[in-house]
């Protein structure tokens, strides 16, 4: 089995949902006339990513908070259907980054639409990570799996998850053949872009699947003014750029992209999936389950628990158990 691919780095509208939306919208059908069936976009693409949460003080960057929750997205509605359509008319599966509201909260959250423009998974990330849970809320393991799709098998994580062994094996366990890694890309230091490569080629090896990444890119104007308006200098979003596709064997397929918006495109061989795992199947021959394995809690977290038939069916659920004070 073959899978065209491609990681997509590609800069948002700033400040603008509909923009954003509008230009992801274009790159998969630009994608689709070039055979993409499987497509991954950045972290927090859609509409951008929080960067003011960086570099601003806490008690001045109310505005800026406010101005992201009203320009982020909201699941299902005319946005996500839009990429829906967009990959159902190209018959590709597409993994997305984008900032979700649901209620008064924003999460991190990730969107796997199938080819037939079906949003077959919606993952929020788990542990926002230093400056932003002053941002997103903490996400749950219900979306911590692989699914099947019409490429493969495919796993998603968002940036720094990356660094949480437990995390990536949930996914390893899971048997995902395909990882979608996902960056906001113009954050940080130097270092962030080899650190990046580091954890996803070590992702691949532990895993033995192909890893597509994609970060998100921002223009000379872009970083001038994400500086001007939080009076910080430009240099702070200059870095961070790494857009790569991963094989099992952790080398990097093609040439990476460090600079400019655009696509790293690649054919993955299933094949190379079995040669790795026939030494090393970290799911497998090479665990020890009797000695090491992970407990998960899968259980979707929410603010509100109804007990009772009679509570569910008011409620228009009918897929809840009956409690035993019901029965």
């Amino acid at each position: 089995m073959t899978v065209k691919v491609a990681a997509v780095q590609i800069s948002p509208v700033l400040y603008s949902r509909a923009g954003t939306i509008e230009r992801v919208v274009k790159k998969i059908h630009e994608l689709g006339k070039q055979g993409v069936e499987f497509a991954v976009f950045p972290e927090t693409l859609i509409p951008y990513y929080p960067y003011f949460g960086f570099v601003k003080r806490p008690y001045t960057m109310g505005g800026d908070q406010l101005l992201l929750l009203n320009e982020s997205v909201t699941v299902p509605s005319p946005e996500t259907n839009a990429i829906g359509e967009a990959a159902r008319q190209n018959n590709m599966v597409v993994s997305i980054g984008v900032n979700e509201r649901d209620g008064g909260t924003i999460y991190n959250a990730q969107l796997l639409f199938d080819a037939d423009g079906t949003l077959i998974q919606r993952r929020r990330k788990i542990t926002p990570t230093y400056h932003e849970k002053m941002i997103w809320g903490q996400g749950d393991a219900s979306g911590l799996r692989a699914v099947d799709s019409a490429v493969g098998r495919v796993g998603q994580l968002a940036c720094w998850e990356h660094y949480q062994p437990l995390a990536r094996y949930a996914l390893i366990a899971d048997g995902e053949q395909i990882h979608a890694a996902m960056f906001p890309g113009g954050l940080g230091a130097e270092n962030f872009a080899p650190q990046m490569e580091v954890a996803v080629r070590q992702h691949a090896l532990e895993a033995a699947c192909f890893v597509v990444n994609a970060t998100a890119w921002l223009d000379d104007d872009q970083r001038a003014k994400l500086a001007e308006d939080n009076d910080v200098p430009v240099g702070l979003f200059s870095h961070g750029f790494f857009t790569a596709v991963i094989d099992p064997e952790g080398r990097i397929v093609g040439e990476p992209l460090t600079a400019g918006e655009g696509e790293v495109i690649a054919d993955l061989d299933f094949a190379l999936i079995d040669r790795r795992k026939r030494m090393m199947d970290a799911r497998g021959h090479y665990a020890r389950p009797e000695l090491l394995s992970l407990q998960i809690d899968r259980t979707s977290t929410a603010p509100l628990h109804e007990r009772g038939a009679q509570a569910a069916a008011q409620a228009g659920r009918v897929d809840a158990e009956p409690s035993s004070e019901a029965q």
